[in-house]
C-alpha cells in the first residue's frame, strides 16, 4: 500500500503540470515566453519534480500536445467517417488535414512551441512521422497518385504551425475560410490523380 501514495501523486504532479502549462500557452504571447520555472510555480510543484516528469521543455510541450491530441487520434484511430479508417480515401484525407488544421487554430501557441522547438528537423519529430506515416498509407489508397510520400510531404506543409500562425494572425484569415482554401488545395492534389471506374 505505501508504494500507491508515489503513484498518486506523481499522476496528481503531472495532470497540474500539463493543465498549469495548458493555461500558461493559452495566456502568453509568444510561446518562448513560457518557461519551465513558470509552469513549475503555477502546478506548485519544484522544478525537480518537473525535470523528472517530463525531461526537459520539448518533453513537456510533447507531453501536452499530446494530452490535447488524444481525441483526435482516438477518432483517426477508430472513429466512424470521416475521420475512421473506414472512410475513403479521397474523403479521409481532406477530414484529416482540416483536423490537424483546426487542432492547431485551437492550439496555435503549443504547435508553434512544439514545431520551432528542441533541435533536429522537424520532420524527424515523433507527431510529424505519425501523421506523415498515416497519411502517405491513406495516399497510397488513391489509385492512380504515384508518390504518396512526397504528397504527404506537401499536404503536410499547407498546415504547419508556422504558416497557421501566419495565416491566422499576420493576414487575419478567418477560420472558415481557412478551412475552404485547404479543402479547395487538398481537392485539387487528389483531382491530379484519376478516379477509378
Amino acid at each position: 500500500m505505501p508504494e500507491r501514495k508515489p503513484r498518486k501523486d506523481a499522476a496528481r504532479n503531472r495532470e497540474a503540470v500539463l493543465a498549469a502549462a495548458d493555461a500558461l500557452f493559452a495566456r502568453r504571447e509568444s510561446p518562448e515566453d513560457v518557461t519551465m520555472a513558470d509552469v513549475a510555480a503555477a502546478a506548485g510543484v519544484g522544478k525537480g519534480t518537473l525535470f523528472r516528469a517530463f525531461g526537459d521543455r520539448a518533453g513537456l510541450l510533447r507531453a501536452l500536445y499530446e494530452a490535447r491530441m488524444e481525441p483526435v487520434r482516438q477518432a483517426v484511430e477508430a472513429g466512424p467517417p470521416p475521420l475512421g479508417p473506414a472512410t475513403p480515401p479521397r474523403d479521409r484525407v481532406p477530414a484529416l488535414l482540416d483536423a490537424v488544421l483546426c487542432f492547431k487554430l485551437d492550439n496555435r501557441r503549443l504547435a508553434l512551441a512544439l514545431e520551432e522547438g528542441g533541435s533536429g528537423s522537424p520532420y524527424r519529430a515523433e507527431h510529424y512521422e505519425r501523421w506523415h506515416g498515416l497519411l502517405r498509407a491513406v495516399l497510397e489508397q488513391v489509385p492512380g497518385l504515384t508518390d504518396s510520400g512526397f504528397t504527404a510531404h506537401a499536404l503536410l506543409a499547407a498546415v504547419r504551425a508556422d504558416l497557421v500562425e501566419h495565416l491566422a494572425g499576420d493576414e487575419h484569415i478567418p477560420r472558415e475560410a481557412m478551412r475552404a482554401q485547404l479543402a479547395d488545395f487538398v481537392t485539387g492534389v487528389l483531382a491530379s490523380s484519376p478516379r477509378e471506374g
